[in-house]
């Protein structure tokens, strides 16, 4: 298999296969994922007793790969995580395999503001432990055979994929990916050379070029996952309406301490009065991209529904709604950083 077939296969792999909308990940999530790994051919040196040195070519099959993660997303793309990963291919030349295991620290960020699906980006460095599984072949009228050892040495690693929420488990994902990763440094394993004639010596087999390229398909659970907010309801006169603005800090989704109160206020109006109906609406200024607004503006009124709720009102009264930067209180052009319009509008109908 050559590596221009590995990538086709990669680029094949995350091709759109839902229409749902996906949110950046706000909080802890877990992720798996196994597929196949593809060994880059190597040019293992063998060094000979009595100072003589050859080099040879490996090819490697396609093996088994799996990684298993756990991470933090901060709401606005970025996350981070540690994975523990693993990796098996066969080898020619030398004949036998080779076993790759270890953990990773991975950079990773979300194109949140796409629709569709969520392309990603990430890098990662980490250390990989590698076994040489019973090394033997044949170089310059040696023959040479090894027991199966492992070594160890730092990894790095590149990331990408693609993300496609199932809009009926809000949090989970299917995700493809393509990962490549090398292994710094060179490693040896002692091995047994027998020549033509003569007594049986030792030598060292070195890999060189440990590169991997694997294909995977997994899912990814984000814990903490609101449904989409509901469609805006129809406006409808309603004299009878109680509103209460709660104002927010630039690309920011946490209540102040003034916006704390304001809720705080609405959640005890609302007790002291015959209301049926809370509606928490989130809305954002025009600086950023739609798509991302929409996700801000979710988790505003995310942040000010769970708000209303610790103060004493029942979750079964409140219904939230998210407009992004379709509903202006202060009509601005696009890009323009408007306090006025970074709101969650609480009404009491």
């Amino acid at each position: 298999m050559k590596l221009r077939s590995a990538l086709l296969a990669a680029t094949m792999m995350t091709l759109p296969l839902a229409a749902v909308h996906a949110q950046a990940i706000d909080g802890p999530y877990i992720a798996g994922g196994a597929g196949i790994n593809f060994l880059q051919d190597q040019n293992p040196r063998l060094a000979l007793p009595g100072g003589v040195v050859t080099t040879g070519h490996s090819q490697s099959g396609i093996g088994p790969a799996a990684v298993l993660s756990m991470g933090w997303g901060f709401g606005n793309g970025l996350r981070a995580e540690i994975e523990g990963n693993f990796r098996r291919n066969s080898t020619t030349t030398p004949n036998g395999g080779e076993l790759k295991y270890g953990t990773m620290a991975n950079v990773i960020y979300d194109f949140v503001g796409l629709p569709i699906v969520q392309p990603y980006f990430g890098v990662g460095a980490g250390y990989q432990w590698a076994i040489e599984q019973k090394p033997h072949g044949v170089g310059l009228g040696y023959t040479y055979a090894g027991p199966s050892s492992t070594r160890g040495a730092f990894a790095y690693q590149a990331i990408l994929g693609m993300s496609y929420p199932i809009e009926a488990v809000p949090g989970l994902a299917v995700t493809s990916e393509y990962r490549f990763m090398g292994l710094a440094g060179s490693r040896s394993y002692g091995v047994n050379v027998t020549p033509a004639a003569g007594p049986i010596g030792h030598g060292a087999l070195t890999p060189q070029k440990d590169f991997n390229h694997s294909i995977l398909i997994g899912l990814r659970y984000a814990f903490g996952t609101a449904a989409p907010a509901a469609p805006a309801p129809m406006p409808v006169a309603d004299m009878g309406a109680k509103t209460f603005l709660v104002f927010f800090d630039w690309d920011k989704y946490n209540l102040t301490a003034r916006g704390a109160g304001i809720v705080r206020d609405a959640a005890a109006y609302s007790q002291g009065n015959r209301y049926t109906r809370i509606d928490v609406d989130g809305n954002t200024d025009t600086s950023g991209s739609p798509g991302y607004n929409q996700g801000l503006s979710e988790r505003r009124a995310r942040t000010v529904a769970q708000e209303l709720v610790r103060d004493g009102v029942p979750q079964s009264a409140i219904s939230m709604h998210a407009f992004g930067d379709t509903k202006l209180l202060v009509p601005t052009g696009p890009g323009v950083r408007e306090p006025q319009n970074r709101r969650v509008e609480i009404v009491l109908r």
